[in-house]
Formats: C-alpha cells, sequence, structure tokens
C-alpha cells in the first residue's frame, strides 16, 4: 500500500512537547495529532472529516479530510499493525499501538456514515497518584480514600463513564503498590500503563481469520489465578469475566481491582446485574458475591475537561436479595459511607470512617464479608443487621456523639434497650446491654 505522507495542518501549531511514541508514523496522515503530547483522542469519519480532543471539547481539525476509502485503507492498515484484522466479515476491532496507543475501528456499512477511526492516546508520563492531586483530581473526595485503599489492600470497582479516566485512576493505583508485590493485569486491549517494577499484562486475542485462536478475558482470568498473583486486576469488566474476578475476590486474593463503565453510582448494581447475566449468575447470586468481593467503589467523571474522583460508594444487599450501591454520605464533618459488607476506614483527617478490612483496627475478614453479604442488607437509615450503627456527626472531643450512644437520659439504641456506654482502645464506643435480649452496637469514632 502506497504510503501517505503526514501533511501540514493549518492552524495547528507545533507542540511544545512531542508524544513518546513508536512508530508515529503508522498512522500516517493522524501522525501529528498523535504526536501532540495534549490531543487525548482522535476521531475520524470517513468523508465527514477528523476531530482531535485537546483536554476540552472536540474540535474539528480544518484542512484535514479523509475519503471514505482513504480512511478504509487507514483503519485496515493500523488494525494488521496492531496484530489484528478487520474485514467485511468481522467490521469491528479493537487494537494496541505502542505503549498503550488504543485504535478502534469500525468499517462502512456498519458504521452507516462511514468508516471510523477512534484512537484514545495515553500522557507521556505514567499515571501516579501524585500528578493527579496535582491536577485536582481529589477535590471532591480526599486522597486518603485512595492511598489507604492500596495500603490495606482493599477490593476496588471502579466506574466511570467513557474517558472519565477509570484506567487512568486504576494505573496511579496500582502504581503505588509496594515493589515487592506481583501484579497480574487482564485486558481486553492493553491500556494500563503502571509504574511498578513488576507487573504482568496478559492481553485477549481475536479469533484468526478462520475463527480459531480466540483467547478472551475470562480465560486469562483462569490463568491468571495460576501465575502467583499478589494482586490481580481486570482492566475492564464487560463480560462473563465478573464471575471469575468476584470469585477469584472471594478466596483469598485481596487488592483486586477492576472497572467497569457506568454513567453514575445509582446505575452500577443494574451494570453489574447485566453483566452476570452474560455469565449464568442470577441477580441474588451476584448481589451476594460482588458484595462480599469489594470493598469500595471509585466512581469518577469528567466535567467541563476536568476528571475528578466524583464519589465512594460500597456495595449491600437489599432486602429482596439484589445488589445495590450505599453511597457515601458529604456532611458537615466530611465523607461518611453508609453501612453494608465493608468499608472504609481513612482516619479523622479526612473525615471517611468506617470498618477497616484484615489487617487494619478493625479489620473484617473476607469470610465475614461473605456472611454479612448473606445475611445483612445494607440500609442508610435505621440500625443494620451486622450490628454497626450510623457514624453520628461528632460534638466533643472524643469524636462519638454521646447524645446518640448514650448521652443524658440513657437513650440509645433500639427501642426498648438499655445500654450502658464505654470507651475502648482506639476511641471505639461501645454498649454493653444490661439484658440478655438487649441490642449491641459499636460505632467508630471520629
Amino acid at each position: 500500500m502506497h504510503r501517505h505522507r503526514a501533511p501540514f495542518l493549518p492552524g495547528t501549531p507545533r507542540p511544545e512537547h512531542r508524544r513518546q511514541a513508536a512508530a508515529l508514523v503508522d498512522f500516517e496522515e493522524l501522525a501529528p495529532l498523535v504526536a501532540d503530547d495534549r490531543v487525548t483522542d482522535v476521531l475520524v469519519l470517513g468523508g465527514r472529516g477528523v476531530w482531535a480532543d485537546r483536554g476540552g471539547a472536540l474540535t474539528a481539525v480544518s484542512g484535514l479530510v479523509l475519503s471514505e476509502r482513504r480512511t478504509r485503507d487507514l483503519a485496515r492498515a493500523l488494525v494488521a499493525r496492531g496484530g489484528r484484522h478487520v474485514d467485511e466479515t468481522t467490521p469491528c476491532a479493537d487494537v494496541r499501538h505502542g505503549d498503550g496507543i488504543r485504535v478502534h475501528v469500525v468499517l462502512a456499512p456498519v458504521s452507516v456514515l462511514g468508516t471510523t477511526i477512534s484512537i484514545r492516546l495515553p500522557q507521556n508520563a505514567l499515571p501516579t497518584i501524585e500528578r493527579l492531586a496535582d491536577g485536582g483530581f481529589f477535590q471532591h473526595v480526599p486522597r486518603a480514600v485512595v492511598d489507604v485503599a492500596v495500603q490495606e489492600r482493599r477490593n476496588v470497582l471502579i466506574t466511570g463513564a467513557t474517558g472519565s479516566g477509570k484506567t487512568t485512576l486504576l494505573a496511579a493505583m496500582l502504581g503505588s503498590v509496594p515493589t515487592d508485590e506481583r501484579i497480574v493485569t487482564v485486558e481486553d486491549v492493553a491500556e494500563l500503563r503502571i509504574d511498578h517494577p513488576h507487573v504482568v499484562a496478559l492481553e485477549a486475542r481475536q479469533a484468526n481469520a478462520e475463527g480459531a485462536g480466540a483467547l478472551g478475558t475470562e480465560r486469562l482470568l483462569r490463568e491468571a489465578l495460576r501465575m502467583r498473583p499478589d494482586r490481580i486486576v481486570v482492566g475492564e469488566c464487560r463480560g462473563a469475566e465478573i464471575r471469575e474476578l468476584t470469585s477469584a475476590l472471594n478466596t483469598g486474593h485481596d487488592g483486586g481491582a477492576g472497572t467497569v463503565h457506568a454513567n453514575g453510582v445509582g446505575d452500577v448494581a443494574a451494570r453489574l446485574e447485566a453483566l452476570g447475566a452474560l455469565a449464568g449468575l442470577s441477580p441474588e447470586s451476584l448481589a451476594r458475591q460482588a458484595a462480599s468481593a469489594f470493598d469500595l467503589v471509585l466512581h469518577v467523571e469528567r466535567r467541563n475537561g476536568v476528571r475528578r474522583l466524583a464519589e465512594v460508594g460500597r456495595f449491600g444487599v437489599d432486602r429482596q436479595g439484589r445488589l445495590e450501591v450505599v453511597s457515601a454520605s458529604e456532611s458537615g464533618a466530611g465523607f461518611r459511607p453508609g453501612r453494608g459488607p465493608a468499608a472504609v476506614s481513612v482516619g479523622a483527617s479526612t473525615g471517611f470512617e468506617g470498618r477497616g478490612r484484615s489487617g487494619s483496627p478493625a479489620g473484617v475478614s473476607g469470610g465475614e464479608r461473605a456472611r454479612r453479604a448473606r445475611v445483612a442488607p445494607a440500609r442508610l437509615d435505621g440500625d443494620s443487621d451486622d450490628g454497626v450503627g450510623p457514624l453520628p456527626a461528632s460534638g466533643n472531643g472524643s469524636g462519638v456523639d454521646r447524645g446518640v450512644i448514650g448521652g443524658p437520659g440513657g437513650g440509645a439504641g433500639s427501642a426498648g434497650a438499655h445500654a450502658d456506654t464505654d470507651i475502648g482502645h482506639g476511641g471505639v464506643a461501645r454498649q454493653r446491654p444490661r439484658s440478655a435480649g438487649g441490642s449491641h452496637r459499636r460505632t467508630r469514632g471520629a
């Protein structure tokens, strides 16, 4: 095929910093855009135009329109150089170029208005928590929530819409993992760029022209379990691999993570139920698996070109046995989680309190989380069946609202219960029931 030289693009300034990526010439006419490290996405529609995203809104690239035939030829070439194929029988393909450049192609007439090429471009610098913090990623949710999640090996599910920063946050978190741990990642197309010395990256493989040789993420995840991983990561859960991931995280593999597309925290439960159905899991079975597997749900969003960690929650099982997400509430005292099978414990400095995993002062074992997922519905109001009450706003130096726990008049807890209150080690307020039938509640102080 004749190689087209990259033309000069009128109105496009020379980039002050050029993206460091191998074989930029493979992108031919699009090479100047791919080389610009300010560009995050390049989008082509055959015969219509080319658009670029420089961190804000999409802008049309003046003076550059690829014909339908030329777009189709370039799409085939880019897919072939990525080790896959695209033709009339398989008109859609997703490939990786170099160090994390992702190319997605849909040929016409499946793409009705013309062949489309979508190129997702990583930043030159590997993502780190420090760089995210400098960019305002943690303006809404304290950075300490993420730091503690990594340090205490919490199982995390990162959710968000396309382009919201799910992969970036996941890569930054994995870059904070201690260097003596082995990370095994499983992705449909390898996008994670992790600043860590011991990463094993597994990438799914498309079937060949004869329909043989396919290797999906579901199979790769099973293989990853045999590779002595300290942490198992699925770049994106989009099918039956959700069953393998939740099973792995329920059998002693702490510190795991995955991402799921969702427009909001309220959509996560329905999204997982749909994925679970692909794996043959009933909604009730998926609810118990997910609630006991994941400790945190981190939802990211992009607004006005700025990516940020927008909300934190955790899974629970409602009274009908279905999955729900209990979101952290923002109050004057800071972030406070609702109640469910697992929670985050960050400390008084962030105001994000709750129960920790194994190894923390108030750790909960995986078996205990599984038990609670089976029997304890997560609720935002009233008492929960797991015996842990809501986190009260503190009006005193101890961080415990004594009016809730056992203030004047001795009132506290469930109806009809009478209890004394003492403050145990670590600022944990405990109630001692005065009768055999009384309730027992424990509330962590701030």
